[in-house]
């Protein structure tokens, strides 16, 4: 396909997807079942432009006068791309598989149409309706959060210290250009080629023998921070597919007991695998059983409880940028809603002086500190560790790491701006 092919391609689906309302990834992959003659380079480069205009819909919308998917790919391109009216006309010539070519209008804009004036949620690229959350965290800076969370994001890995240093990790993917991560001791950081494609990591020998995972710097930091004794006794109240357990698997030196549950079969199933891949050997996994309470044992027990709390993954925007536009405020109530129930039945968990670790991907102060504000209302046993506190177990990276960050009385905000990866929030408490 010729890179006008790409484009005119490339406005088809977004289209669809601004008709539909479907999650982008089922949108590309229909189109390319019903495209077989693209080529694997062809698909990469349609998804990398329809992510870019994701990234950029508000911006590229305010930029053309336009919401049409013509319009946000066209202005796309010139905000996102760095391509002139020029550039983008040469793509737009009107020839066989390419677009037609720039009607007046569209070339005027494209050569003298700016942001000046733009609304905080328009330069930021995020729903208007999320604007006064972002205000009452950022202020006048939210703007730029929403730029950064705009940007494509790196891929990230965590080196696995039960089977490698970073060291060694890192020479045996010298060959993908990586480079140590800014804060994590465990982190490998690969930046992406300009059409987004990533490489078949899965495939290397360091990843298939289980010396490194995917996992983004935030993340990392976040199990960091939680700090799981050596020898003791913790439970990932949320495991999903592992991310954390892994990393707490390898924190703890594969010493004491690790519980990993998680209330949705279907979510825990890939830990198993990957659980034998690491080399965690400390790791119990406890899988619901219809009415039957699997935890009931661990009740008071725990030196320490991890909730990484389901969310609106608000600070994930950069890796799924159509999951903001297709979310609503009725997502941000229930996740309110899973949040509270799940901080309940964590403390239940939590011995006399154990520890509590709320983790979130978001970027919202009704899904971070007023959380931990309600849930101290509801359980008076807790205190907040402070986050001068908190950092120090990434020694001085820690205390950069403060100065680089939001820190709140309730906990430690990263953001793509702030600190180079995913939004996270990581609150800390105590039981007395």
């Amino acid at each position: 396909m010729t890179p006008a092919a790409r484009l005119s391609a490339a406005i088809d689906v977004i289209a669809t997807l601004v008709t539909e309302r479907r999650p982008a990834a089922d949108v590309l992959k229909d189109w390319g079942r019903s495209h077989r003659f693209a080529g694997s380079g062809d698909r990469a480069a349609v998804s990398s432009l329809v992510y870019d205009v994701l990234r950029r819909r508000a911006s590229a919308g305010w930029l053309m006068g336009s919401e049409e998917a013509r319009a946000l790919a066209l202005g796309t391109l010139k905000l996102a791309r760095g391509m002139d009216a020029d550039a983008i006309a040469a793509l737009c010539d009107g020839s066989r598989f390419a677009p037609e070519p720039l009607s007046e209008r569209e070339a005027e804009r494209l050569a003298a149409g700016s942001l000046e004036g733009a609304p905080a949620y328009v330069e930021g690229d995020y729903p208007e309706w999320l604007d006064a959350s972002l205000a009452a965290v950022f202020g006048e800076e939210r703007a730029l959060e929403g730029v950064a969370l705009a940007e494509r994001a790196p891929l990230d890995l965590r080196v696995n210290t039960l089977k490698a240093d970073r060291d060694k990790a890192a020479q045996a993917l010298a060959h993908l250009g990586v480079t140590p991560g800014a804060w994590s001791p465990l982190a490998l950081r690969i930046v992406l080629e300009a059409d987004g494609k990533a490489p078949a990591l899965t495939a290397e020998p360091a990843y298939v023998k289980g010396q490194v995972e995917i996992q983004d710097e935030g993340s990392q930091i976040a199990a960091i921070l939680a700090a799981p004794p050596r020898g003791g006794q913790v439970l990932d109240l949320c495991a999903g597919g592992g991310g954390k357990t892994l990393e707490f698997a390898s924190l703890m030196d594969n010493a004491g007991q690790l519980y990993a549950y998680d209330d949705d079969i279907r979510r825990l199933a890939p830990i198993h695998e990957r659980l034998q891949r690491a080399g965690a050997r400390n790791v119990q996994v406890r899988s619901p059983r219809g009415p039957a309470d699997v935890l009931a044992d661990l009740e008071a027990r725990m030196d320490l409880v991890l909730v990484d709390a389901p969310c609106t993954g608000t600070g994930t925007w950069r890796r799924n940028p159509d999951a903001k536009w297709r979310m609503r405020p009725g997502a941000l109530v229930e996740r309110i809603k899973d949040q509270t129930e799940i901080l309940d039945t964590a403390a239940r968990y939590v011995k006399p002086g154990g520890r509590l670790a709320y983790v979130t991907c978001s970027l919202l102060d009704e899904e971070n500190g007023a959380q931990i504000r309600d849930f101290l209302t509801r359980h008076s046993e807790f205190r907040i560790i402070p986050p001068a506190e908190t950092v120090l177990a990434l020694g001085e990276r820690g205390i950069l790491l403060r100065q680089a960050a939001l820190a709140r009385e309730e906990g430690l905000l990263l953001t793509p701006r702030r600190t180079g990866t995913d939004g996270f929030f990581i609150a800390m408490l105590a039981r007395s």
